[in-house]
């Protein structure tokens, strides 16, 4: 049995009569009729009673035809699916991020993007900078939001956004009170003081650029608090139990309890890239396409926020 025999079937079905039916299936009626008979042969029964008052449906004909269009349906929903993935308009896409990258870009990419595409969908996990390297290089992800200039080779990227750090106090520190102007507060003002940090080895760019600035400022901060997630830093400063230097898209979280002060000597920029394999091996055009219309969805919205 074959879909053409169907097609034939369901159409000579509606129409009851063999020239109308050939016209609208862009044939003669002799090839018609031989579809026909080859799917009666197939099916084992006679689907239509032909007389010289025209064409009627059998019992068994029309017990065959929801079924036949049933058929006939799923394989043209087959085809589309197949046709959506193959030009990356399905599918599935693993994407990284670091958690900042819900105050900056991220939500918006999310948000556009499932607007332009409704059948691609995305699972995304919250991952560290070196930890999206690792899965990464391994293909569990296909893409990837980091913070860390440390890329291998056969990557490309996009800068999402670029920040400055900001110093974070809690809300009582005798700093948080002070006017500053557009002077900003100069960093040696913290020596001294518990610092809360993002673990070296989340963030080992931002760990190391925190403590050489410090070591330009002339001290070398207490480090009481090494932590995974920069909200785990802001939270801490909340309790009171340090300060530090932060993105300032941390601003956005909205914690009671800290203030953001802009830096007197501003450190290099916090930047955001999305990252993803040049050449990625082992898979076929339709996750090069969905990962493709992700990546334009990403530049449209980076060009702006950088």
């Amino acid at each position: 049995m074959e879909f053409r025999h169907l097609r034939c079937f369901t159409v000579l079905a509606e129409e009851l009569h063999f020239g109308r039916a050939a016209q609208r299936l862009a044939m003669t009626q002799p090839p018609l009729s031989l579809n026909i008979q080859q799917l009666e042969t197939d099916v084992g029964a006679r689907l239509f009673e032909r007389n010289s008052r025209g064409v009627a449906l059998t019992a068994a004909g029309q017990a065959f035809l929801p079924r036949a269009q049933a058929l006939l349906e799923q394989a043209a929903l087959a085809a589309r699916e197949a046709r959506d993935v193959g030009q990356g308009l399905a599918g599935q896409l693993q994407i990284g991020f670091a958690g900042t990258v819900l105050y900056r870009g991220l939500p918006q990419v999310l948000r556009d993007f499932a607007t332009a595409h409704p059948k691609l969908r995305l699972a995304l996990r919250e991952l560290s900078s070196s930890e999206q390297l690792v899965e990464l290089v391994h293909d569990r992800l296909d893409l990837g939001f980091v913070h860390t200039t440390r890329v291998p080779a056969g990557f490309s990227q996009i800068l999402v956004s670029s920040q400055p750090f900001m110093a974070c106090l809690p809300a009582s520190h005798p700093m948080a009170k002070k006017r500053l102007g557009r002077k900003g507060l100069p960093l040696e003002a913290l020596k001294g003081e518990s610092f809360a940090i993002v673990m070296r080895a989340v963030s080992p760019d931002y760990h190391d650029r925190i403590l050489a600035a410090c070591a330009d400022a002339g001290f070398e901060p207490a480090l009481a608090f090494e932590l995974r997630h920069w909200l785990s830093v802001v939270s801490v400063i909340a309790q009171d139990l340090g300060v530090g230097l932060v993105p300032a898209a941390l601003q956005q979280a909205g914690l009671p309890g800290v203030v953001f002060l802009p830096l007197e000597r501003p450190l290099a920029p916090y930047d955001t890239h999305c990252l993803w394999r040049t050449e990625r091996t082992g898979h076929d055009g339709a996750a090069q396409g969905a990962l493709g219309a992700f990546i334009d969805g990403v530049r449209e919205v980076a060009a702006p926020l950088v």
